[in-house]
């Protein structure tokens, strides 16, 4: 990674509330944030990609037009960062894009992942090669194809003698294992966002329960508390990792539907609150790290992170912001990395993560 090489990052993660854009540029090897930009969905792409995260009629129609309007969205989200950076676009090298996760099934004979946004689309309206399709080399190795985060937390944010876990709160989240043994470690814990998202969208009609106000009027329920922590995906052991599409509003549906007594709104949210902090913390075990830093959507929810402090205790738990990047801006730098990764012909997965039998290259490239 040359310094003074700049690089598009573009991250529409599982919540789909919007793309997230940054540029950055290569200084010593490390990537520096130059500039950032959001830029949220109508309702009707939202709805759009929500409706194509389970099954329904029409699909790969209603895929195909969506690839392509996304690939606008991503499209112009890069053009307005690059302009918000000051910079030519003819000094990008590449757009880094993971797309839109529509599925991700990494079980079974035939294991898939699919994202949407076409980057054919993308380089021909910016005129700067494209990167994106990372998931899916890893997954022909045997890998889950996810999570791809962990070798570039510790490329960013690993400091030698130190026992630090990244946590990414998305629509799912996800753990990675940073301390000077080798291999780097990493995986998805459950929802992070997704579960609590829907119920606040359906009983309070806002996208999210901000700082997580909402869910700390209720209380947990123990009966549905049991019920999800049963679920078989968290006593699996790594590699592993999910998606909106298996943590949806059917399964949590389906838990309600066979308790005794359904809790009120307020009280199944709180609920949702702690599985997602319990499961985190089961998922990290005894020995814990000294430091937890969060990025994502769920950075911001103070009810999340002081549940977090409460169940580990000895562990300072903060954003990633003192290690350097915004919790908002970490996925997209990522896949701004990642990008790199590619055109210099070096390897973006970690096998002890993914599960895949050896180091790969990811993503595929198109040419401007």
């Amino acid at each position: 990674m040359t310094s003074g090489d700049y690089y598009v990052g573009l991250m529409s993660g599982t919540s789909a509330d919007g793309t997230d854009a940054v540029v950055i540029e290569f200084t010593g090897g490390k990537p520096t944030l130059v500039a950032t930009h959001f830029a949220p969905y109508s309702d009707s792409t939202r709805a759009a990609i929500q409706a194509l995260t389970i099954a329904g009629g029409e699909e790969l129609t209603r895929m195909g037009i969506l690839d392509q309007a996304l690939a606008s969205c991503f499209a112009e989200a890069a053009l307005r960062v690059i302009e918000e950076a000051g910079i030519d676009r003819q000094s990008v090298r590449a757009i880094g894009s993971h797309g839109q996760t529509l599925r991700h099934h990494p079980e079974g004979s035939h294991p898939f992942t699919l994202q949407i946004g076409d980057p054919n689309r993308i380089a021909e309206l910016t005129g700067i090669t494209t990167v994106a399709d990372f998931r899916r080399r890893d997954m022909a190795a045997g890998g889950q194809g996810a999570p791809l985060a962990p070798g570039f937390h510790r490329a960013v944010f690993g400091r030698p003698g130190s026992a630090l876990a990244v946590l990414n709160v998305g629509g799912i989240a996800n753990v990675s294992l940073l301390t000077d043994a080798e291999p780097v470690l990493g995986f998805d814990t459950g929802p992070g966002n997704t579960l609590m998202d829907l119920w606040t969208q359906r009983h309070q009609q806002t996208p999210f329960d901000r700082d997580g106000v909402w869910a700390m009027t209720g209380a947990i329920d123990p009966p549905l508390m049991s019920r999800l922590l049963a679920d078989p995906f968290f006593s699996l052991t790594p590699p592993k990792s999910t998606g909106p599409d298996y943590f949806s509003a059917t399964w949590l549906e389906q838990h309600l539907s066979a308790l005794t007594t359904v809790p009120a709104p307020q009280d199944v949210q709180r609920t949702l609150l702690e599985l997602t902090a319990q499961t985190v913390a089961e998922a990290l075990g005894a020995d814990r790290p000294e430091q937890l830093a969060v990025c994502g959507g769920g950075a911001h929810n103070g009810a999340l992170l002081a549940r977090l402090a409460s169940l580990m205790p000895g562990t300072t738990v903060t954003t990633t912001e003192p290690l350097g990047i915004h919790p908002d801006w970490v996925e997209a730098v990522c896949f701004a990395w990642l990008a790199a990764r590619r055109l210099e012909g070096k390897s973006g997965n970690e096998p002890a993560v993914t599960g895949a039998s050896g180091t790969r290259v990811l993503g595929a490239v198109y040419h401007a």
